[in-house]
């Protein structure tokens, strides 16, 4: 039986990886020491003989055994209003990207495993070209509020490749936003802002004229992604968008919610935060090309799906 090590496994994304690849039959060591994750994401794993939770911290030397590494371990909100935001640990998030990533990648290479690194559409900061091709280099405050996210993780990818140049298979997963069950209520995400906004019937908070686009991928598209790049053999040193198409500006996705919701759309506004790309949408030719994926969830379905859960965990 293969071992897959999956840090950051406690999280949102990382606890659905941890579901499927326990599903697909591979034993699984889950890595998180909680800062942003949740024990109760895999609390339905633990009795299950092929899964295994470490509770430490991957930016400190230790000895897995693995056949595949899928390096997931981030803060990933921008809300600095969360305890759980990059912004609200931000030497965190960089020593995660930075150190972590590396001590990952020993890992990796000492057990002769294939390496995923999780970076962010964030790369490209507020960009300059639309949609994001993975050839576009960015457009990054490299000194801005929201550096020790977006820096970090183009470190991580630089130091990605840097163990692929010297033979050790890697792939890198450019992850656009992404929504679904076992969000954090407190994320500060769009998304899980507005369904518990709206479920607590409490103003949607917008910021600016709500024009800003987004681009929104349904979880259980987001593992598939992740399981075919690391799966997928002959495409070592591989940079790939997962991400849906399906653009969407702030204020559509209100009224989204709000209609399904049917609640009275009061809004707050907020100033916009320093360096908040305008717009965000994925190139997929290279994914479908590649990996034969593209998302199947549309919003509409995975709206459903996501306040579905919240109604359980609002009360």
């Amino acid at each position: 039986m293969k071992t897959a090590l999956v840090t950051g496994g406690a999280g949102f994304i990382g606890s659905h990886v941890c579901d499927r690849l326990v599903q697909d039959g591979y034993r699984v060591i889950c890595v998180d020491n909680l800062l942003t994750g949740d024990r109760n994401n895999i609390q339905h794993l633990q009795n299950n003989q092929n899964f295994e939770f470490v509770e430490a911290d991957v930016t400190e030397v230790r000895d897995y055994r693995c056949d595949f590494v899928f390096h997931l371990a981030s803060p990933a909100s921008p809300n600095a209003n969360s305890p759980r935001s990059y912004m609200a640990l931000p030497v965190e998030t960089m020593l995660v990207n930075s150190l972590g990533t590396k001590l990952m990648l020993d890992v990796a290479r000492k057990n002769q495993a294939r390496f995923l690194f999780a970076s962010t559409s964030e790369v490209y900061g507020d960009p300059e070209e639309h949609p994001q091709k993975e050839t576009y280099w960015g457009y990054v405050n490299p000194i801005g509020p929201r550096s020790c996210y977006d820096e970090s993780k183009r470190f991580g990818e630089a130091m990605t490749m840097v163990y692929q140049r010297q033979g050790l298979d890697t792939r890198i997963a450019r992850i656009f936003n992404t929504y679904g069950p076992r969000m954090q209520p407190e994320d500060g995400r769009v998304v899980v802002g507005f369904i518990v906004a709206a479920l607590k019937q409490e103003p949607f908070k917008i910021h600016g004229a709500g024009e800003q686009t987004r681009s929104f991928c349904y979880v259980s598209d987001m593992v598939e992604g992740l399981v075919k790049l690391m799966f997928t053999d002959k495409i070592a040193g591989e940079v790939v968008n997962l991400g849906n198409t399906d653009e969407r500006s702030i204020n559509e996705l209100m009224e989204a919610v709000a209609e399904k919701i049917k609640t009275e759309k009061q809004i707050k506004r907020l100033p916009l935060p320093e360096d908040d790309p305008v717009r965000r949408q994925p190139d997929i030719t290279k994914a479908k090309t590649l990996l034969g994926w593209e998302p199947k969830v549309s919003l509409d379905q995975g709206l459903d799906k996501t306040i579905e859960y919240f109604r359980g965990v609002i009360k």
